[in-house]
């Protein structure tokens, strides 16, 4: 699975985590029922979002819910799952954008892409998405055309794109594409007055979900030459992450401007669990007491926290004897410090999967549970290190929002 809003399980009460996991397998199985097993594979966090907005407009009914036979992920169980239009929309837009996604590795000839016959394999995939989002969004009234062009126009903007251009400007097509879908979630639910503010929700998340992923990939990306916003734009992590919070906020004052019949999972998923996603990629936690941005651990520090230990700032011994490196020069793999073969350098950024080795090694993960029940996996694409999202937790209970706890503080 892939997104930016993974919430742990841990952290709902059995009730959203019933809805949360309906609205999950709802979108994989209108993938499947709509367009074929393969699609399964773009099954994702962010797009089920589309779902619980049209529901929550809604409120749950009898004929939004059906049985769903057993499936490796819910331990081969059976489970109530979502159907019906909001399902159906998030099949749509996460097929488009999946094959948006596909044409964007086939231009940059990443992996298995960089060869012919794979190249145009996935090419014909991606227009098999591209007509089959497009067909289910006009039986539902949306014209999936405002995200293709979202996504070409992109391409465009990250070429011109260099020092000193505004970082939103680079963001508004991912902006532009994310605002038609939240917007339309209010038509289907039939809530016109609230187009506007889910709109500007959408924007917002849009917004986020790209910095998210500059945010964490910039390493690699510079690891490998690739392309990334931030480092392209000169645009530092302290503004990003204040361009972060102020979208947080602004999502929060668009949810409040939108009538809901139900709006609790909303609420957790587009407050809360937005607010770890970008904690997660800033390396700052919102825990009540717990470090906050730029208060993490240091490294070695026995006392954690940020704190410079039990002498306060005066340490009587004098400080580091070893003035903050390596006693015998230097830190590791620097001037006089540990060879590499030592464990010294910098280590190296494993290079990303191509597309179809991304979704077989997605397939796999799927079928065998790793996913939400590991205790750490290898990324099925970006080969990061990622943790099952229900092994070993041991989430902060961040419940309350900004109305009743200091969470927007931290």
């Amino acid at each position: 699975m892939f997104g930016i809003v993974r919430p742990c399980t841990h952290r709902l009460t059995d009730g959203l985590k019933t809805e949360w996991m309906a609205h999950l397998c709802g979108l994989c199985l209108a993938l499947r029922a709509d367009h074929g097993q393969f699609a399964r594979v773009v099954t994702n966090y962010d797009g089920l979002i589309v779902s619980v907005l049209t529901e929550a407009q809604t409120g749950t009914v009898a004929s939004g819910r059906r049985t769903a036979g057993p499936c490796p992920l819910r331990g081969m169980r059976t489970a109530p799952v979502a159907r019906g239009e909001g399902a159906r929309l998030a099949a749509a837009v996460s097929l488009v954008l999946a094959s948006a996604k596909v044409r964007d590795h086939v231009a940059d000839r990443d992996g298995l892409l960089a060869r012919r016959p794979v190249a145009a394999a996935a090419r014909r995939v991606a227009r098999s998405w591209d007509r089959a989002g497009a067909r289910t969004g006009r039986a539902l009234g949306f014209d999936t055309a405002v995200l293709v062009d979202a996504v070409d126009r992109q391409t465009g903007i990250e070429t011109l794109a260099g020092l000193g251009t505004p970082l939103l400007t680079v963001t508004e097509p991912t902006e532009t594409a994310t605002a038609a879908a939240f917007a339309h979630t209010a038509v289907l639910a039939g809530r016109p007055e609230n187009a506007a503010p889910l709109a500007e929700a959408g924007r917002l998340f849009g917004r986020l979900a790209h910095l998210l992923d500059a945010v964490e990939d910039q390493t690699a990306d510079a690891a490998s030459g690739a392309w990334n916003p931030l480092t392209a734009t000169g645009t530092s992590r302290a503004e990003a992450r204040r361009l972060a919070d102020d979208a947080l906020h602004g999502i929060r004052l668009a949810l409040k401007d939108a009538e809901f019949t139900d709006g609790r999972l909303v609420h957790v998923l587009l407050a809360h669990e937005l607010r770890s996603s970008v904690d997660r990629a800033f390396g700052t936690t919102c825990a009540h007491g717990a470090p906050g941005p730029g208060q993490g651990p240091v490294p070695g520090n026995p006392y954690g926290g940020g704190a410079p230990g039990p002498y306060g700032a005066q340490n009587p011994y004098g400080g580091n004897p070893y003035g903050g490196g390596n006693p015998y020069g230097g830190g590791p793999g620097g001037p006089g410090g540990l060879p590499p073969q030592f464990g010294g350098g910098a280590p190296q950024a494993p290079k990303p999967r191509g597309f179809l080795a991304g979704c077989a090694m997605f397939t796999w993960l799927l079928c065998t549970c790793q996913l939400c029940c590991a205790k750490e996996y290898e990324g099925p694409w970006s080969r990061k290190k990622r943790e099952g999202c229900c092994r070993d937790c041991d989430c902060p209970d961040c419940s309350g929002c900004d109305c009743c706890c200091p969470c927007d503080g931290c």
